[in-house]
């Protein structure tokens, strides 16, 4: 009896310290991947990767090629899903009781201020990335055949991010969220400067309809603030969810990145030793799109070049994820994320100044409310969905400013998109525009002749001359879109750091006039 329970306890004892090896090797049945078969199946067999290739070109791994935008975004992601649904446990998602909850959070809940600051910032740096990545994607050609979906999955990823963005804005209910979603609001209301110049507002009230699905009543109250926090907290990470694997199945199924013409030279001229090919004579194929015929961009290419994903891209994106950890967690360190007074629809802020990524759509809404916030973006979203239909051409695919005018005219075309819209504004801030000069001019006018469609069309004349100077529509195209960029950047730095009470122009905001 004493032996068995001897046996028994020793027994016990035994599975109790094997216990951790145990619960590894049910989770990670196949070990440690330690040849090109285990490692392929590492990458099958698990859940988060297979959305990933089973090898990767040496091409897609230099830090040039990417620079790791796409993982950046994605961890910035992942950062703010986590530090939010933390938020969400002391958040209260009603006028009455929301900005006391965040102050409570900011103040009291231990770490909730650095969880708040990580939160804002990783959306910051969400925001940042995913601009570059779309910017790196299309100053490589990365949008032509067999891309063009995913350029359109990449354009809603976008769209999305910055949805997604806006609407956390009001859920500090401060006086920033409150008269910033107020400016978003009017932005909304606008066409009704097209239907009231047409006296057809009574009857067709596109603007006045877009306000209230926005909003969910005239004003900006609690059904505003139940409405962004669905969006923002369920809505919204699902539909970017869900976008995020789609894309990242396709950049798979489009054959991975996109490489020049005579990638396998530029590889091979690069003496660094990788992992070889095939030094562990696979058991199988590698393959069998590789042998047969068929559209798929894996058909008729083999495995030279590459090196196993497991460790080499996965090892690279676990760095880039760490990187984006580390400069969230150092922000959020020194800045602190903004918390004013309670929300008073009664004491206009001023200035009311939108999200920092709108300040740029808000100087020019400053002259035209319908053109700065509703004409002039459509048109870009519009053009930018369209350039993988419009550039047919294949010259430069895969390579940084590749195609006719090459790196040189993406010079000359930021130098002519700052030039232009900073003399544009220059003048209009020195000069005034055409209702200081002509009060009684009709609204009609002011709409569609303003510094921003003055601007655009600058752009446009230019675009079309490259396109005529070099018979190519992928110059056309990066004129346009250099010229765009800069304007996006020169119109946010004086919305942001140039603009004070009013509207007005100040060198500097220590120049704001005091209350």
């Amino acid at each position: 009896m004493d032996e068995a329970k001897r046996s028994a306890l020793n027994e016990f004892w035994i599975n109790l310290k094997t216990a951790p090896g145990q619960i590894y090797r049910a989770m990670f049945r196949g070990g440690a991947p330690v040849s090109d078969r285990t490692r392929s199946s590492f990458v099958f067999g698990n859940v988060f990767l297979h959305l990933h290739s089973v090898r990767t070109h040496l091409w897609s791994l230099k830090w040039s090629t990417t620079m790791g935008l796409g993982i950046i975004t994605t961890a910035a992601f992942l950062i703010t899903l986590v530090t939010g649904i933390l938020l969400m446990f002391y958040y209260k998602p009603y006028p009455d009781v929301a900005y006391q909850s965040i102050k409570d959070i900011h103040f009291i809940v231990p770490t909730g201020r650095f969880m708040r600051n990580i939160h804002r910032w990783a959306a910051n740096v969400m925001v940042v990335a995913v601009i570059l990545h779309m910017a790196r994607a299309f100053y490589t050609a990365s949008y032509r055949k067999p891309r063009e979906f995913n350029w359109f999955i990449g354009w809603g990823l976008l769209v999305t991010t910055l949805a997604l963005s806006f609407t956390g804005y009001l859920l500090p209910w401060d006086q920033l969220a409150y008269w910033a979603i107020t400016i978003g609001a009017n932005i909304a209301q606008s066409p009704r400067e097209i239907t009231d110049a047409m006296g057809i507002t009574e009857y067709f009230d596109i603007g006045g309809l877009q306000r209230e699905i926005l909003l969910g009543s005239e004003i900006v109250g609690e059904e505003s603030l139940i409405r962004f926090y669905l969006l923002h907290v369920m809505i919204l990470p699902l539909v970017l969810s869900m976008l995020m694997a789609v894309h990242f199945w396709r950049i798979r199924k489009d054959g991975g990145l996109a490489k020049p013409k005579n990638v396998d030279e530029l590889v091979a001229a690069d003496p660094k030793q990788h992992y070889p090919v095939f030094t562990e004579q696979p058991q199988k194929t590698y393959q069998l799109a590789a042998v047969v015929k068929g559209k798929t961009p894996a058909v008729g290419s083999g495995p030279e070049n590459t090196v196993p994903s497991m460790p080499h891209l996965f090892y690279a994106e676990l760095g880039v994820l760490m990187f984006t950890v580390l400069i969230c967690f150092f922000l959020a360190f020194v800045s602190d994320a903004p918390l004013k007074e309670l929300a008073n629809p009664l004491v206009p802020e001023n200035p009311a100044k939108a999200p920092w990524y709108f300040l740029g759509l808000q100087e020019i809404v400053s002259f035209s409310a319908f053109m700065g916030g509703i004409g002039i973006p459509m048109l870009c979203w519009i053009g930018l969905g369209l350039i993988p239909f419009l550039d047919k051409e294949t010259e430069g695919t895969g390579e940084w400013f590749g195609g006719p005018g090459g790196a040189k005219l993406v010079g000359w075309s930021a130098l002519y998109g700052f030039a232009t819209s900073i003399a544009v504004e220059a003048f209009a801030i020195r000069f005034g525009w055409l209702r200081e000069w002509f009060p009684d001019i009709p609204q009609l006018v002011i709409t569609f002749v303003n510094p921003g469609t003055v601007i655009t069309v600058l752009y446009a004349a230019f675009s079309i001359w490259v396109l005529r100077r070099f018979n190519s529509t992928r110059a056309g195209a990066l004129a346009l879109f250099t010229c765009f960029l800069a304007g996006f950047i020169v119109l946010t730095v004086i919305g942001t750091h140039f603009r004070g009470p009013n509207w007005d122009f100040f060198w500097s905001p220590s120049h704001w006039p005091g209350h």
